[in-house]
């Protein structure tokens, strides 16, 4: 019984708190309920949430310190809660979040942290409409990712970007998961008051090992294995809804090891473990408390420590013990987020002094590379982290911190698409034209590449680091023993570049041995290998520009022509997808395939050339948008209108609750009477205290609208089936008037909304609830057309750009497009949103395109894209949150720009329709500060082009009304952007009249330039030094086929002969000792 009464070398560690000025202050926290811990620390970063919503993450060095910003950079990636977020084991800037948005996704922190927001993840994960609980990464297995959402435990492999393991079998939540430390298998707690051990490589039976009643009460629970242990802890509540902590061994794991109860407060316990010191922190949400207890083998099982007092927590993490303080004795630190601060808790063991590293309080820890990937684990393999000494005096760099593994992106992406394929291509490297020999062949269903590495080659770990031997290193590159130095990117970069070249005078069908890079080989295949070709290949290139549209190319690599016997065997079965390779191979390969190839190298030459400068619209990582990063400003705020008050809440779904034109705007307010605030844009300011001048209608406001030729008229739908047209002043309103200038008893029920024509004056479409559209003329006040076919609530109906159809959604779940002026049945019909909750519909691309918005079975607000010719299935649908408000489309046909947002909301969504997958490409979000309840977009003449203001808008909210500008960031702002403003389409004044276009006779609207007077095109700028390289190169004379082979011939042989050397004249020069320095 000696061991009771042995001390333990961390019995005394104390917390010791820093100052505040040591800590983050000012930062803005919520209270979330999430069954995560808010913050997560790596050796490199800190994350946490931000913000009361919480769908923000902050992303900090983990030694930062001071006052925050509150336009710090953020990664805005999740539309709603994130419930939980980690750090990868093996590398330090890999983060997984995850929201309750039913996604997962995957970021990459560079080295120096975030410089600007991030809003498009590397990788994205679904749950299928689920909500995500939890995410983490595997202890053992790089690039392998857990996560649970509602019972369902998911793998998902990221270097094969597949979903490796699913599992539906908890009948509850899942609200915790731990793995062991050797990563063989999962401990959860579930919402059902069960623990269970989950073996996910299970061959036999169901994955769930064990199953044993834990906590009796569904508040949260929590579970950690100890370590590599065969005994798990578990945090809860019993039914008196005291807090408990339990240890269970799993080889008994039906009866409790220990228990201990220790208090009643309402605080989830949030267990956080040290495996090297079984050291145990015990947070609760809401304390302001942090208990300290050490676990031990036998009982007592718990030795209670030194408890800390402070700040309430928001959450909790311990920070990776290599970025510990060794030489100060701190054997653990606890990141602790309250409401404005992260306080770094230092718990250190007391000693006599602290010169010297204490080996008995740093036991080997976990180290950060393994040789284990996620298909070697799920295929059985188990293999252990090598550990590593915290010792400085064993380290590389001595007393200094362990550098963070951070390395290059593993996956890049420059779309926020869901799409695995595009998202994690492997792209060959641009100029490499032997690489086209060494793809692999298509899948047997037509999808994308698949690669298998071989036994013994490459592992496709996510972090590579790029290695290029040449096939004989020069002397300077090797020290006497025969050790490679490792030399620098750009000395690599001429390596490649020189064994690139030299490629190119081998004969046909000669295999070139270089290294690891060897052409048509296992090792060339795998994907790890192939990024390193491209990143080794293109790095400058894409870090100086990366989301630029034009390839670029070196000088060499741009004028070799291609051998036409090469791409022999690439017909028949192995042929390649032009689309997944890079600019020029892809048209020489089409070329060839189109009979071109017996063309002369010349030709090819040429078309190589050609190719350089053509533009391109989408890359290996996804599309190229010109307005990928539009930007929205309000704004100043001596052009908003304030104190507004009696803003009406009542207004039906139906109606967008707020319009505006270039001269006024139109609010509806509350109270009886149905009344109509006017409010002149020629006069912002605050508005006076009294009674606001308004239209009364007399009954309730069920929709109303702007003429769209004539700025002074404005159309009312009454809940009583009369629509009132009223005629504002040039001045304004000046008192409350009822009296509208004409009046149209259009139905006999209430009318859902009315929309005047886009291109004909006086012509009025209204919805009623009796189920029938009908067209006005407003000049007669007749009715001239009905519409007929629903069979349920019409939801929302959308002129097409032409103003021949009309589309239509409805609550049946339907879709229909209708010619009104030959047919009172829809001419197509197809299904739309399944939700009843309401939604909306627009066209796009030239009336190709209908882009409709709406809820899912979950009540998800989702936007989908339709062929206008096939409405039989959506072509793509975005799933955004969900939210009880509408999602109003704005379309801005010129740019292909599509704004949605609802009211009550506080973000514009920005995405760009295009003919070509996925159809909805997403821009920069704009985030506002204030929750707006309705916006309106005005007509294109009232942009200002000059800014390069491609759209403007008017947001209303609860006390203002704002201007809203979108502009695009360009660089020469003093042209005038042509290839932003194309030529765009009259909508603000009428192209033919009522009676015109009742009587079938069509016309196109006109369209102007928005270019002002005096200022010069992008494009004429552009042109100028291309004309002058083609009349230089005229000048000089054309040279014929057989001189500019020659040519290259001679400069191909040189290049062989020549030698290279990294050696540089000043490493012969002798030195100043360092010494020296310091006298």
């Amino acid at each position: 019984m000696a061991w009771r009464f042995k001390a333990s070398k961390y019995k005394n560690a104390a917390p010791i708190v820093p100052k505040a000025e040591a800590c983050v202050r000012e930062i803005c926290v919520g209270s979330y309920q999430t069954y995560g811990n808010n913050i997560a620390a790596s050796a490199a970063f800190m994350a946490f949430n931000w913000e009361h919503t919480g769908s923000s993450v902050a992303v900090l060095p983990l030694d930062d310190c001071g006052r925050k910003s509150k336009t710090m950079p953020l990664l805005h990636g999740h539309t709603d809660t994130v419930t939980d977020l980690k750090f990868s084991p093996f590398h330090d800037g890999l983060l997984a979040t995850a929201s309750q948005d039913c996604l997962v996704k995957i970021w990459h922190i560079p080295e120096k942290g975030l410089e600007q927001s991030l809003s498009d993840p590397e990788a994205v994960f679904s749950h299928k409409q689920r909500r995500v609980e939890t995410v983490g990464f595997h202890p053992t297995a790089d690039g392998l990712m857990y996560s649970t959402a509602a019972g369902c435990v998911a793998l998902f492999d990221l270097s094969t970007q597949k979903e490796i393991f699913s599992n539906n079998e908890h009948p509850e939540v899942i609200q915790s998961a731990s793995w062991r430390e050797d990563g063989s298998v999962l401990a959860t707690s579930c919402k059902d008051k069960c623990v269970r051990i989950f073996d996910p490589r299970a061959t036999t039976g169901s994955p769930i090992q064990m199953t044993a009643e834990s906590h009796q009460s569904i508040k949260d629970s929590r579970v950690v294995w100890l370590g590599n242990q065969t005994r798990i802890l578990t945090t809860g509540f019993d039914a008196a809804r005291l807090r408990q902590v339990i240890i269970r061994d799993i080889r008994n794991f039906g009866i409790p090891e220990k228990t201990l109860e220790l208090d009643c407060s309402t605080g989830v316990l949030m267990p956080l473990f040290d495996a090297d010191t079984n050291m145990l922190f015990l947070a609760g949400k809401g304390d302001t408390t942090i208990n300290y207890l050490e676990v031990t083998d036998k009982d007592p099982y718990f030795i209670e420590g030194l408890r800390h007092t402070g700040e309430q927590t928001k959450g909790a993490c311990l920070v990776p013990k290599r970025a510990l303080k060794v030489m100060e004795a701190e054997v653990n630190r606890v990141l602790q987020l309250t409401s404005n601060m992260v306080i770094p808790i230092m718990y250190q063991v007391p000693r006599k002094t602290y010169r010297d590293f204490h080996a008995d309080l740093y036991p080997e820890t976990m180290g950060y590379k393994t040789e284990l990937v996620a298909g070697e684990w799920l295929n059985g393999s188990n293999q252990a982290v090598p550990k590593m000494s915290l010792d400085p005096a064993k380290r590389e760099h001595g007393d200094e911190p362990i550098i963070p593994r951070l390395g290059p992106k593993p996956f890049s992406s420059t779309s926020g698409d869901v799409s695995f394929d595009k998202v994690f291509a492997v792209p060959l490297a641009p100029g490499s034209h032997e690489n086209i020999s060494s793809v692999g062949q298509d899948n047997s269903s037509g999808g994308g590449l698949e690669i298998i590495p071989t036994e013994g080659g490459p592992k496709p770990d996510l972090i590579v680091n790029i290695e290029i031997k040449a096939r004989a290193p020069p002397p300077a590159a090797a020290t006497g023993n025969g050790v490679q130095v490792s030399l620098t990117t750009s000395e690599r970069r001429k390596i490649f570049e020189q064994n690139s070249e030299s490629s190119g005078n081998s004969t046909e069908g000669e295999e070139r041995v270089d290294g690891n890079l060897q052409r048509a080989t296992s090792t060339r295949s795998s994907i790890a290998e192939r990024r390193r070709l491209y990143e080794s290949r293109s790095k400058s290139q894409v870090d100086e520009k990366a989301q630029s549209p034009v390839p670029l190319r070196r000088e060499h690599s741009k004028v070799e022509p291609l051998k036409v016997n090469s791409l022999q065997p690439l017909q028949g079965n192995n042929a390649i997808d032009p689309k997944r390779i890079s600019v020029p191979e892809g048209k020489l390969m089409e070329e060839h395939r189109r009979g071109n190839g017996s063309a002369s190298a010349l030709g090819l030459k040429k078309s190589a050339t050609e190719a350089t400068f053509t533009k391109r619209t989408s890359t290996v990582f996804g599309k190229v948008s010109k307005f990928r990063h539009l930007k929205g400003t309000p704004g100043h705020k001596s052009t908003h209108i304030e104190n507004l008050r009696n803003l009406s809440r009542q207004i039906p779904g139906e109606c967008n609750g707020f319009h505006a034109n270039q001269e006024r705007v139109a609010v509806p307010l509350s109270g009886p009477g149905g009344k109509i605030a006017i409010f002149e844009l020629s006069r912002p300011g605050r508005l006076m205290d009294g009674v606001i001048p308004s239209l009364v209608n007399g009954s309730n406001i069920m929709d109303f609208q702007w003429d769209p030729f004539d700025a002074q008229r404005l159309a009312v739908a009454c809940d009583d089936g009369i629509v009132k047209l009223w005629h504002i002043d040039a001045g304004g309103l000046s008192e409350p008037t009822n009296t509208p200038a004409g009046e149209l008893t259009a139905h006999l029920d209430k009318i859902y909304f009315i929309r005047f024509h886009p291109l004909a004056a006086d012509v009025l479409l209204t919805a009623s609830y009796d189920m029938t559209i009908k067209l006005w003329d407003l000049v007669t006040l007749s009715e001239k057309c009905s519409l007929s076919g629903h069979t349920d609530q019409i939801f929302d109906f959308a002129w097409s750009p032409c103003g021949r159809l009309g589309a239509t959604v409805c609550k049946d779940g339907k879709i229909r497009v209708y010619n009104p002026r030959k047919s009172e049945t829809p001419i197509r019909e197809g299904n739309g949103p399944v939700g009843s909750r309401g939604a909306r519909i627009t066209w796009a691309l030239d009336g190709q395109y209908i882009v409709c918005t709406g809820f899912d079975k979950v009540s998800e607000r989702q936007i989908s894209v339709y062929n206008a010719q096939k409405l039989a299935a959506p072509l793509n649908t975005a799933s955004l949150d969900v939210s009880p408000s509408i999602l109003i489309p704005f379309y801005d046909e010129d740019s292909s720009t599509l704004f949605v947002t609802g009211k009550g909301d506080s973000t514009i969504y920005c995405y760009e329709i295009t003919d070509e997958e996925p159809y909805i490409c997403p821009l920069s979000h704009h985030r506002c500060t204030s929750l707006h309840q309705g916006l309106s977009f005005l007509t294109k003449n009232h942009c200002d082009v000059a800014s390069v203001e491609f759209s403007k808008a008017y947001r209303l909210t609860n006390t203002t009304i704002e201007p809203l500008s979108f502009t695009v960031p360009r660089i020469k702002s003093e042209l005038f952007q042509d290839d932003l403003f194309p030529p765009t389409r009259i909508t603000w004044s009428a192209t033919l009249s009522a009676e015109d276009w009742f009587a079938s006779n069509d016309k196109a609207a006109p369209k102007i330039s928005l270019k002002p007077e005096g200022m010069e095109t992008l494009s004429s700028i552009q042109q100028g030094p291309v004309a002058a390289k083609k009349s230089e190169h005229q000048f000089g004379g054309q040279k014929s086929d057989y001189e500019i082979n020659k040519q290259q011939e001679i400069q191909k042989s040189v290049s062989a002969r020549m030698e290279f050397t990294t050696k540089l004249e000043q490493d012969d020069m002798e030195g100043v000792d360092e010494n020296e320095w310091q006298e």
